[in-house]
Formats: structure tokens, sequence, C-alpha cells
């Protein structure tokens, strides 16, 4: 079984598309943290929300560089059945860098609500004006993205 890299950027848009949640790392202090989050995919940015305070938001308030992964899929794999090395989770997953930008204004979030909710749901939905005001809204602007593939089946001439 091989580790593939998922090269066309489509792809890796329908893998984070086709993921619930992503787990958003970050750090401070030399001390990790991570977070499963909900989220939205615009273009070469990642809408995410949560209460404008805690842990994670004073992180990200003194280092704004973080980490968010998507995986999608858990089907065990094996080449034999009898040597444990050889197990494998088949699955894609997608790795993204980059920096954190504080949304502020209101109307930017009322937007931003809304396309984090179209990522589950193709409801209409409207957000009370002390809702939005209260939610912190944030973006992590890509600067780096990868796509892997675990568990791929190895392409030889013999099995193409």
């Amino acid at each position: 079984m091989r580790t593939n890299f998922i090269e066309d950027r489509n792809e890796i848009d329908e893998v984070i598309r086709a993921c619930k949640t992503c787990y958003f790392a970050m750090s401070v202090d030399d001390k990790p943290y991570v977070l499963p989050l909900n989220f939205a995919l615009e273009g070469d940015t990642i809408i995410l929300h949560s209460a404008p305070e805690g842990r994670m938001w004073e992180t990200i308030q003194k280092n704004p560089q973080v980490c968010i992964n998507w995986t999608l899929g858990e089907e065990l794999a094996w080449q034999d059945v009898r040597v444990g090395c050889s197990y494998r989770v088949k699955s894609k997953t997608v790795n993204v860098e980059g920096k954190v930008e504080f949304i502020d204004d209101f109307d930017e979030k009322y937007r931003c609500l809304g396309l984090i909710m179209k990522q589950y749901s193709d409801r209409e939905f409207k957000f009370g004006t002390p809702a939005v005001k209260n939610v912190g809204i944030f973006k992590v602007h890509i600067e780096n993205i990868t796509g892997k593939e675990f568990g791929a089946k190895a392409v030889t001439p013999w099995n193409s």
C-alpha cells in the first residue's frame, strides 16, 4: 500500500467539503493545542467561528500561525492479515498552514456564518443581531496546502 500526494486542487477541495469537522492546531509558548471545529471553505480561505474568548482565542491572538487538518475515511486495510506492520487505514487527508485574520465587521461576520452553515445544510439561515455580535469569526488564509491519500494500492504494469 502506498501514500500518494493529491496534486489536483479540485480533489483537495472535495476532501475538505466532504468532511464535517476540521482539526484546528495552534501553539503558543511551545504548548500545542488542537480543537475540532466547524468550518467553511471559500477559495483560498477557511472560515471558522467560536466564542471570542478562552484558550483558543488567546492562543491565536498571540500566535496567528496555525495548521488545519481534514481526514476523510477510516477503512482498515492490510497487505497480509498476519503481519501487523502491513495494516493501514485507507484515508485522504488535507493539511493547510496559514495565518488567522480576525473579522469584526458585522456584515462580514453575518456572511461568514451563512457560509459555515452552507457547509452543513442547503437551508437558508438568518442570524439575530446578538448572535452575530457575540460570535468570534476568523479566517485562515491558505499559505500552504497539501493532500495525501493513504493506503492506496500500488499501481504496477501487472495490476493497473
